[in-house]
């Protein structure tokens, strides 16, 4: 789907983790007053550029180190929050019970940080086991959210230093069709709830023009959501974001909960698209060319938008027809380009990936999976992927005992070369959870659904 990674790396990477400490003296790193190593195992520092790293040792370390990659922090939200080496206390708590030494960094910014954060990662590891002195048999990448695709770019770019990667809750769909699909979305709540507004959905001045962009969309959803056809139009607009709506076959019950996480998305992606922007040096999204009727055959939301349309006596395909007609957004020059060599996945795998989602996520939807899927198996590397499933509501919202879980199998299969056991059994999956922490595990197996938010800009 999408072109391959050919972004330069601010620094050569090294050729092994064993060569880490030999190189130490060279690297760009400008330690804090606070990186002394600590009684208790904790490292910490800053690399030139400001990134902010941190590192955990347990004293029976098993010589696996985990290097964790956090999720998206607005620019917008103040100041950067400190650097992190798990998604949560009590998941670091168990990761360290289990063995393993953690390192995690702030990256060099905040907002769209994926154009560095790998680099600003495998830096911060090079400046962690310089101070640690000691070098690990394994490092396994692993990430949330945002920094579930860094993860994924890890595993196509670093497959020198990491042996395998982890990413959860990732938008493994890639910095293009997530900006895509939101688009899709946006675009029908200008056009269909909000035809005389003329809403601005993309290419914004400054961040106060998309946080204005944000109430003029979430206010054409309210008052869509007073009429039989208004709300027809929401439940179009909110399938087209992915959102995944109450599972029932009573289609009004269906459209108010799509009604109610529309109103949630929309506050948070839409400033978001700012900070992609930004990054990118532009906006790197399109819809020139869709044809919104052939698309929206492929989402697995069709038939309970078409009984709404019907009882509201709308016809969707003329409203469909509709937004193919007036798609007239065009990325602007290079930006496709930028977006897809810094924030894009090809597919093409250098170690092992675990991928694990829960079935209902509003902002990372559970169809970039099968999206993902898609490009592993295009580059023939399929038996290189395992993908796991929660049976829980949530972004990113995994029980300690799953990801320890998802490290102990991915770990398996780096060590034995082959995936076994837990990695092709849910029941034995919740087993190993079950046997590592009391949190509580819901591995589930489902087929991912149909994402439908890819394109290629030719």
């Amino acid at each position: 789907m999408l072109a391959s990674i050919t972004s330069t790396p601010r620094r050569s990477r090294l050729t092994s983790i064993g060569a880490a400490a030999a190189a130490g003296a060279v690297l760009a790193v400008a330690l804090t007053a606070s990186s002394a190593a600590a009684a208790s195992g904790e490292y910490a520092g800053t690399l030139a550029d400001g990134t902010a790293w941190r590192a955990v040792v347990p004293d029976d370390w098993n010589g696996t180190l985990l290097l964790y990659s956090h999720g998206y922090q607005p620019s917008f939200a103040g100041p950067r929050a400190p650097a992190t080496v798990a998604p949560n206390p009590a998941t670091e708590q168990l990761l360290l019970e289990q063995g393993y030494a953690l390192v995690g960094s702030t990256y060099e910014a905040t907002g769209w940080a994926v154009p560095t954060a790998p680099d600003d990662q495998l830096e911060s590891l090079d400046a962690a086991l310089v101070q640690i002195g000691e070098q690990p048999d394994h490092v396994l990448a692993y990430g949330t959210s945002m920094g579930g695709l860094v993860a994924g770019r890890l595993a196509e770019s670093a497959g020198d230093v990491i042996a395998g990667a982890m990413p959860t809750c990732g938008l493994m769909e890639g910095g293009v069709d997530l900006n895509n699909y939101q688009l899709d979305g946006s675009h029908a709540i200008d056009e269909l709830l909000a035809p005389e507004q003329k809403i601005q959905i993309e290419g914004y001045a400054n961040l106060g023009a998309a946080f204005g962009t944000a109430a003029a969309l979430s206010g054409a959803v309210d008052a869509g959501q007073a009429t039989p056809e208004g709300r027809a139009r929401v439940a179009l607009a909110a399938a087209l974001f992915h959102l995944p709506g109450t599972d029932t076959h009573d289609a009004d019950l269906w459209q108010e909960s799509m009604y109610t996480l529309l109103k949630q998305t929309l506050g948070f992606v839409t400033p978001g698209r700012f900070d992609i922007e930004t990054a990118t040096g532009g906006n790197a999204t399109w819809n020139v060319g869709v044809d919104y009727g052939r698309l929206f055959q492929q989402s697995a939301d069709r038939q309970k938008v078409a009984e709404l349309y019907r009882a509201a006596g709308l016809d969707l395909k003329a409203d469909l027809a509709q937004l193919t007609d007036t798609a007239d957004i065009a990325p602007d020059a290079g930006s496709v380009e930028a977006l897809t060599s810094t924030s894009g996945l090809t597919g093409a795998l250098q170690v092992p990936v675990l991928t694990m989602h829960t079935t209902i996520d509003i902002l990372a939807p559970v169809q970039v999976e099968e999206e993902y899927s898609e490009d592993v198996r295009s580059q023939g590397d399929s038996a290189m992927l395992r993908q796991t499933f929660v049976d829980r509501e949530g972004h990113c919202s995994f029980t300690p005992a799953e990801i320890a879980a998802g490290i102990s199998v991915l770990e398996d299969r780096v060590n034995s070369g082959h995936w076994g056991g837990a990695s092709n059994s849910v029941p034995q999956l919740n087993a190993l959870a079950a046997s590592l922490d009391d949190s509580g595990s819901a591995f589930v197996t489902i087929p991912p659904r149909e994402f439908v938010g890819d394109r290629i800009w030719e």
